[in-house]
């Protein structure tokens, strides 16, 4: 049943097993610069924790310091130790490094075999990546799980949207991975090619990189006919594999045996019951080349309450429903770009593709959503159309508490990416 023997584990197991490797984790660490001088600091000694609660006594990490750590003061190795690094910029211009040892990668690809076999890819599926490579994580962190499982595995690599359809054709692919918004836009080219993406052998699709809704997930399941998993990731914890649905598709289990998850108030840092939205705050445990402790993620989730059906006992995380500081204020009212599109890829006459636009009318702000409408029903009755702007607005209303301008536009009228599409437009700063 399970891939590896961990995912079995009971809670008693899970947590006598993330104490022991969370006090190995800080002695690691502090053999780091950074960590050495921040644990000297706080007066943090890891001989003195004995139990899980002790993590909240433990400073925070951030993106920040990160980047004041650039390039390698994090390092608990030397350099001669490391085989990998990965890269991510950042709006200031300095970007953050992850290091990798060989046995930190053999682990990862581990992690990720385990989250593909637990949605069933064996060894027998075809494997197609459509993720980027290079300095990204989530090219090669998926590749090399797909490999260590024994998919025959086809890095096909982000975009060439004819080319990637023409993989999925010619070797009958079987499993796929894809970030949601490149979903919705393929099947526009599917559709321009005449070809119905139902009728290809794909079963399977790993889908994460970006927040997106449980609508969504129901739309690519319709138009391709396959199973789409939620999947968590992020380059300061390796990368894919964090978390990951299991079949019953309700909550991503996070792997409690290589992190410690948790919950706080993104405001005062304190934990939050379990049901509850707070920020994720994640902690590496055995990553032996560069461990990360209490690390701010920024994105916003919570954990879900009771066992799962599936039986494994890893806590579940709910699907992101954005980051911190993607939330945005309009009149007074907190709006997270997924409540919006929850509402918009709930109805169908509303097509793949939209546009939040955040607009300032003097001291007013005002939101503008652009609505791309199916062919169907984009008509000439002016009278339909309009009626179908004010369900929009209505429904929208109702979600957000504000009452935004929608507008109606035809198919193919909003700008298209093969990579992440850009969804929210802030024009408040250019006094538009």
């Amino acid at each position: 049943m399970y891939y590896d023997a961990a995912e079995g584990l009971s809670r008693l197991e899970i947590e006598r097993l993330q104490l022991d490797r969370l006090r190995k984790t800080l002695r690691q660490a502090a053999k780091s610069p950074f960590y050495a001088q921040r644990f000297k600091a706080c007066g943090v000694d890891p001989e003195a924790v004995t139990s899980l609660d002790d993590v909240r006594r433990l400073p925070f990490t951030t993106k920040q310091d990160l980047r004041d750590s650039y390039p390698d003061k994090l390092l608990a190795l030397p350099h001669s130790e490391m085989v990998r690094m990965h890269v991510s910029s950042g709006t200031t211009g300095t970007p953050t490094v992850i290091y990798h040892t060989k046995n930190d990668l053999d682990w990862w690809a581990s992690l990720m075999a385990r989250c593909m076999h637990m949605v069933g890819l064996r060894k027998e599926d075809v494997f197609q990546n459509m993720s980027g490579y290079g300095l990204f994580t989530g090219g090669l962190g998926i590749h090399c799980g797909a490999e260590k499982l024994g998919c025959l595995t086809i890095p096909a690599g982000a975009g060439n949207s004819h080319r990637q359809i023409k993989l999925l054709m010619d070797f009958k692919v079987t499993g796929i991975h894809i970030i949601p918004s490149y979903a919705l836009y393929l099947s526009t080219v599917f559709a321009e090619m005449g070809v119905d993406p139902r009728t290809l052998p794909l079963r399977v699709a790993l889908v994460g990189a970006e927040p997106y809704t449980e609508e969504t997930r129901r739309r690519l399941e319709e138009l391709y006919d396959m199973k789409c998993y939620n999947s968590y990731g992020l380059s300061e914890m390796n990368g894919p594999g964090v978390a990951f649905e299991c079949r019953e598709q309700h909550g991503m289990h996070v792997w409690e045996d290589a992190y410690l998850p948790e919950i706080v108030d993104p405001a005062t840092g304190e934990p939050v019951p379990d049901g509850e939205l707070g920020e994720l705050v994640m902690t590496s445990l055995g990553r032996e080349g560069m461990p990360i402790i209490r690390y701010r993620t920024r994105d916003m989730t919570r954990f879900l309450p009771g066992t799962c059906p599936c039986g494994r006992e890893h806590r579940r995380l709910d699907r992101l429903q954005g980051r911190c500081d993607d939330m945005m204020i309009v009149k007074g009212c907190n709006i997270f770009p997924m409540q919006i599109e929850r509402i918009l890829m709930g109805m169908p006459e509303v097509g793949q593709n939209y546009l939040i636009m955040l607009e300032r009318d003097g001291f007013i702000d005002n939101l503008r959503v652009k609505v791309e409408i199916r062919d169907e029903y984009f008509v000439e009755d002016m009278r339909q159309l309009a009626a179908l702007q004010k369900r929009i607005v209505a429904r929208l209303r109702d979600e957000i508490l504000v009452t935004p301008k929608v507008e109606l536009v035809e198919r193919n009228s909003l700008p298209k990416s093969e990579g992440k599409a850009t969804r929210v437009i802030d024009n408040r700063e250019k006094g538009a």
